[in-house]
Order: C-alpha cells, then sequence, then structure tokens
C-alpha cells in the first residue's frame, strides 16, 4: 500500500505593521514590505502555504486577499481602528491583533508547523501566538531594522527608539525566537555586540530578487516609457523619506556636481521615489528635503515622484545611469539588489549590509555616509565615462545572479524542516554567500 502523500508545510507569516502589498516608498513601507511579499511568493512556488497576517488600514480592503499567487494569501486583521496609525501605537492592540490570528486559523481549522515573524512588533505576537498554540510551535525571526542601531545613528531624539522597542527585541533575542535571521554577516555582528545574542541562535540568509521582474531593459526603451528626454542622464533614489536615508547628501552632492562641471550635467535628472510630496501637510522630512532642494538651486533638476508601484521599478532603474543608496544605516539595502539584478550600478553608503552587497569597484562604489563630496565624485565618474558605467553594471547583474530567489528559498525551507524537526543549529544554514 503506498504511503499517504506528505502534507505541505504551513507557515504563519507576521507583518503586523505593515502590508506586504503596499506601494514602496510609503511612510512605512521599504525592504520589508517587498521581502515578505517576494518571500512568501517564492515559497508559494515551492509547495508551501503561507498566511500572511497583516494588521487591517482600511475597512474596504478584502478581509482575504489572494494576490501572493499559488499558496499564498494576506489575511488583513482588525486591531485598533482600520486606518494608518503611527506605529508606536501598534503597541497597544498586538493582544487584539494575537486573538484576531487565533479566532482565523480556528475558523479555517489550521494548524500551522512555524511562525516566521518580522518586525519585533509582529515577534511579541509570535510569542503569544506559540502559547495559544500549545508552546512548541518553532519561531523564526527577522528584525530588519534594530532599534540599537538606529540609535546609534540618530541625530536627535525624534530619531531614536522607544525604550518599549529595546525592550522587546531584547525579549524576543532571548526567550522567543528559536532562529533569528540575519541578512548579512553584519547584523549579525550587530546582533552579539548590542544584543548579547547567542550565535547559535543566527543564521544568515540574505533577501532574495525576482530575476525575472528585474531583468535588464534597454535604457531607451524604459526612458520612453516614462517619458524621459533620452538625452538626460538619470539618478534614482527609491525609498523612505527619512533622515537615516540620507537623501540631503544626494541633493548637496547634486549641487556640487552643477557648480563644477556645468556643461557636462547640463542634463542631469535627478529621480526621488517614495513618500508623498504633494500631501497638504507634507511630513517633516519630506519638506525639509524640498526647502533644500530650492536652497541649493537645483529645483530644475531634483524632482520627488511619490511613492511607486514595484512594476514600475525597473523602468527607473533601467533608465539610470545610477541608482544612489546614501543611508546612514541599512540592515541590507533591497533596493540596491534589484538595481544590480537589472544592471544598474549602484553607488552606496559603506554602512551595515550595502557594505557586503555592494563591491566597491566592481558594481558600483562604496562612498562614506554623509559625505557628499565623494559621492559628487563618484557620480561624476559614472556620468562621464560610459565603459565604466556598462562595465559596472555587467558585473552587477552578474553578480545578483546568486540571490535569485529561487536558490534563496531553497535555503529557507531547510532552514524551516531543520527547525520543525528539531535539528537546529546542527545545520550551518548560513554559509556559502559571504564566505568570499
Amino acid at each position: 500500500m503506498p504511503n499517504p502523500p506528505i502534507p505541505p508545510l504551513r507557515i504563519a507569516m507576521l507583518s503586523v505593521h505593515t502590508c506586504p502589498l503596499a506601494m514602496l516608498g510609503g511612510k512605512k513601507t521599504g525592504g520589508m514590505n517587498v521581502y515578505v511579499r517576494d518571500l512568501s511568493r517564492a515559497l508559494g512556488r515551492m509547495g508551501v502555504q503561507v498566511d500572511v497576517f497583516t494588521r487591517s488600514q482600511d475597512d474596504c480592503v478584502p478581509y482575504v486577499n489572494h494576490d501572493l499567487g499559488f499558496g499564498g494569501r494576506v489575511i488583513h486583521i482588525p486591531a485598533g481602528p482600520e486606518k494608518p496609525i503611527p506605529v508606536a501605537a501598534i503597541g497597544h492592540y498586538l493582544d487584539e491583533f494575537t486573538q484576531g490570528v487565533i479566532a482565523f486559523a480556528e475558523r479555517e481549522g489550521i494548524q500551522y508547523d512555524l511562525i516566521h515573524s518580522h518586525y519585533w512588533l509582529s515577534g511579541l505576537v509570535a510569542e503569544g501566538l506559540r502559547r495559544a498554540w500549545g508552546g512548541n510551535i518553532p519561531i523564526v525571526q527577522m528584525f530588519h531594522t534594530l532599534g540599537q542601531m538606529k540609535n546609534r545613528i540618530a541625530t536627535d531624539d525624534s530619531e531614536r527608539a522607544p525604550q518599549e522597542r529595546l525592550d522587546g527585541e531584547k525579549t524576543i533575542i532571548d526567550h522567543v525566537a528559536d532562529c533569528i535571521i540575519a541578512a548579512t554577516p553584519a547584523e549579525q555582528a550587530q546582533l552579539r555586540w548590542l544584543y548579547q545574542a547567542d550565535l547559535d541562535k543566527i543564521t544568515i540568509i540574505p533577501p532574495g530578487v525576482d530575476l525575472e521582474r528585474f531583468n535588464p531593459l534597454p535604457t531607451p526603451l524604459a526612458k520612453e516609457h516614462l517619458g524621459i528626454p533620452i538625452a538626460d542622464q538619470n539618478i534614482v533614489f527609491a525609498g523612505r523619506i527619512e533622515p537615516l536615508k540620507g537623501i540631503d547628501t544626494l541633493l548637496r552632492a547634486v549641487s556640487l556636481l552643477r557648480q563644477r562641471y556645468p556643461e557636462e550635467t547640463r542634463n542631469i535628472c535627478v529621480a526621488i521615489i517614495g513618500g508623498d510630496p504633494w500631501a497638504d501637510t507634507p511630513d517633516e522630512e519630506m519638506a525639509r528635503l524640498q526647502g533644500l532642494r530650492h536652497e541649493l538651486g537645483i529645483t530644475d533638476f531634483v524632482t520627488f515622484l511619490g511613492s511607486k508601484d514595484q512594476n514600475e521599478l525597473p523602468y527607473y532603474y533601467a533608465a539610470a545611469a545610477a541608482v544612489v543608496m546614501p543611508s546612514h544605516y541599512e540592515s541590507f539595502g533591497l533596493v540596491a539588489l534589484e538595481a544590480m539584478a537589472m544592471g544598474t550600478p549602484v553607488i552606496a553608503s559603506e554602512v551595515g549590509g550595502l557594505a557586503f552587497l555592494v563591491k566597491d569597484g566592481e558594481t558600483g562604489f562604496h562612498i562614506p555616509a554623509h559625505d557628499h563630496e565623494a559621492l559628487a565624485a563618484r557620480l561624476f565618474d559614472i556620468l562621464s565615462n560610459r565603459h565604466c558605467r556598462d562595465l559596472l553594471g555587467r558585473q552587477a547583474r552578474e553578480y545578483a545572479q546568486q540571490y535569485d530567489w529561487n536558490l534563496i528559498v531553497q535555503r529557507m525551507i531547510e532552514l524551516y524542516q531543520a527547525l520543525i524537526s528539531k535539528q537546529f543549529p546542527t545545520l550551518s544554514i548560513g554559509q556559502g554567500l559571504y564566505d568570499t
């Protein structure tokens, strides 16, 4: 008699404070949204059943959304007011969110094999779910950003992580997570130095990239699609509009380029993707950057484009001579990986994950954080030297191949299975990609 088929893995994916289907560049939407969405889709293609639980922010949005494709669902759990609220306020509704997930699983008759939580708020929900589900279900945690690192680069109190977050991260690291995923060796080191995390609980698995979506396009075709003049030389930033992204460094670098090389940069065009520049009351950072653009006299060369759908990003990357990430802190830097997959060089601050992801002189350039002089010099190198730009772009595309989601997700499933079978940490899941 044949053996019965083995049921597929069923994962409860937690993204409490932000929906994986949100547009990139919103106030609290960025690399984590893309990561959760694309990981869930990649798992679905491998036959893993994934339910992504996120807080409902709009009572007009379907309660259960199937846009993740085969095997994946996004479930919007009412917890607190069904509208966007500050992240700091979401902590008041974690118990309500947890009960909503429990009720959904009971209605559906579902038992999950593993919980994968993202950001510290989700880690606290994971703890409550494990208690409700019998205390044995393994928990995988990914923080994406760390409060202690945020505090190290904060320039004023408004940018600092609250003590509640620091305490929550420490609790998750010490008592909740069976495994913590770090995107790079830098994040692994930060977890160890700043939180005294047990290294045996940390494995390094970087995010992946969808190489079918982020596949090189002819630059003239991309410019035509976006309505950009063919003669323009384009520089792109994509991400959240907040101080730690270092957008002011880019604006100062563009101003310097215009002063030093007026003829060579007369067709320069800088696109800032993210935020809402047309809001009746722009947030503080958007208003500051728009004021700086005016002060520097580069209004004609820098455009704030607002948030963009992920499907439009490949055209912006393909139309760009370079994508710039002048961040003060990045745990990984998914925009850089997407741009490299498109064959576009990246100029990035040598911080956090960007120091590992971008290969200086091979796939782009490193610059010191806050250094607009260095950024201006590297931008001029790329804008003025077509051979350099093309070589870096080809090498970037080749390098990005190893981050194909089809490869990364196999390592994730191996980790899941090891935890479910109680074999972790005997497997060296995180070795290989950064060994060279």
